[in-house]
């Protein structure tokens, strides 16, 4: 029972020791939020640009329509419907990917006050606001790289044609950088994608995810279009071909009828038949080949994806972090908590710390 009434927290008496002591803790409250607050208007703003998009699925086998009729009724026909390889649940991997980050270094870019109109790339190392914290680390880290390392030539590559496949260390670390920029997300059940863009600047942030969301729909549209372009272009070539035998022999075919209208010799209505029928080959294979490169045009247009985009970009109005009045307050909420329990078990840290 004496254990019991020991470990029983009386919380009347708490409040009296803390009476007893509120000006310690008044005072270590005002400095914390003197303290965190100058801390956090350190930590530049960022704001969020949201887009969303659905793309559009078709069925390329006769039995699309009732494998979704089956598929409602927990039956799977099999391979009825064709798949991408790259179905909207890899378009998270996809924006991650270096060839994708490093396509956007050229990006052009400007602020939403007009003092900065460059490259994505020149925005990232050299237009970003950072905490006296964050440049004092780097300082230090550099310094003990120089004193246990070679210092390394600077960078004269072009990033507007870096090589992802071979990127240099800052090219690295940048697309690193982006990819943190670059959110993605597709809900497994309606396939909306999501795409979040964050920046420290309202309008680049906005513009960036319209570029973000443009770039991925031009990449599935040429994914989904490769076989049917390459199916177009070879249909041209053989088109053009075509009309270029069909013209030589119409050509060859006119000289001579013209240049023998009254011959009655049989070599010469022989000669004659002979490029008429080769000239109607021609044709024939002129005619089916030109069929052939209306359908390929038709089948590009066929494998094109529509997406819809169910939210455009928009300059976002509020920062979206940092949340600095909750940073404060839970500060505020730690230095009352670690005082009270400072109050209260003052006189044993006290006793321990004599002993």
């Amino acid at each position: 029972m004496e254990n019991k009434k020991k470990n029983n927290i009386n919380i009347g008496e708490i409040i009296r020791k803390i009476l007893v002591r509120k000006k310690l803790m008044i005072r270590n409250l005002l400095i914390a939020a003197v303290v965190f607050s100058g801390l956090i208007l350190c930590v530049p703003r960022t704001y969020t640009c949201e887009v969303t998009m659905a793309p559009e699925f078709g069925n390329t086998s006769p039995n699309g329509s009732l494998a979704s009729i089956a598929s409602s009724f927990g039956v799977n026909l099999g391979n009825d419907v064709q798949t991408d390889a790259i179905s909207p649940s890899l378009y998270p991997d996809l924006l991650e990917s270096k060839q994708f980050v490093v396509s956007l270094f050229p990006v052009r870019v400007k602020s939403q006050d007009g003092l900065i109109d460059t490259d994505y790339y020149t925005y990232l190392t050299k237009y970003q606001k950072k905490t006296w914290w964050s440049q004092l680390g780097k300082w230090l880290k550099n310094t003990i790289k120089a004193l246990f390392s070679k210092p390394k030539p600077k960078d004269k590559g072009d990033y507007k044609h870096a090589d992802p496949f071979h990127l240099s260390e800052d090219e690295y670390n940048l697309a690193e950088k982006i990819t943190g920029k670059i959110n993605c997300s597709v809900d497994r059940r309606s396939y909306v994608i999501t795409i979040l863009v964050t920046d420290q600047d309202p309008l680049i942030a906005a513009s960036m995810a319209d570029t973000v969301r443009v770039r991925l729909q031009n990449y599935i549209t040429e994914y989904r279009t490769s076989k049917a372009r390459g199916d177009l272009d070879y249909y041209t070539k053989l088109y053009n071909e075509a009309k270029k035998e069909y013209d030589r022999t119409l050509k060859e075919y006119s000289i001579y009828a013209d240049s023998h209208r009254d011959m009655i010799l049989q070599t010469y209505i022989s000669q004659r038949d002979n490029l008429e029928n080769a000239m109607q080959m021609a044709f024939n294979v002129y005619t089916a080949v030109s069929q052939q490169l209306e359908a390929a045009k038709a089948k590009v247009q066929e494998c094109t994806p529509a997406f819809t985009t169910l939210k455009c970009a928009s300059v976002p109005v509020k920062p979206t972090g940092p949340k600095r009045v909750m940073f404060v307050l839970g500060m505020l909420i730690l230095t009352f908590i670690a005082t009270a329990y400072y109050i209260v078990k003052g006189d044993k840290i006290k006793k321990a710390i004599k002993s």
